[in-house]
């Protein structure tokens, strides 16, 4: 099991989420970027979005600017669908970079955890 993985399990011991508040869980590669919202009750994806969706993919931006496109659109897609308020999910990845350009992308179009910060486990 790598670190990442470790990382991963400790962190979904204590990040769950619901039909009211899913889960944004991200997954990052070496040039793409994925968010997805998530009801673990139901164990279903409520809605997705990457890095190579077409507003997304065909423009010049560098990793992290294209970051904060994906989490301004998985932002609209959410309040677009109702949903205001997530439980932020890393995946084991550091909150730095691309991974905080995502949230701060979906932060300024006003999603929420309910906190007013994000979780950094």
């Amino acid at each position: 099991m790598t670190r990442r993985q470790k990382i991963q399990r400790r962190i979904r011991k204590k990040v769950s989420g619901t039909a009211l508040r899913p889960r944004m869980a991200v997954y990052r590669s070496n040039s793409q970027i994925y968010a997805q919202l998530i009801d673990d009750i139901a164990g279903k994806t409520i809605m997705s979005a990457s890095s190579r969706e077409d507003g997304i993919l065909d423009k010049k931006a560098t990793k992290i600017e294209k970051a904060a496109m994906v989490g301004q659109l998985l932002a609209k897609k959410a309040l677009d669908a109702g949903i205001k308020t997530i439980a932020f999910d890393r995946g084991g990845y550091l909150y730095h970079g691309r991974i905080k350009a995502l949230a701060d992308g979906a932060r300024g179009e006003k999603l929420d955890d309910g906190t007013n910060e994000l979780l950094q486990f």
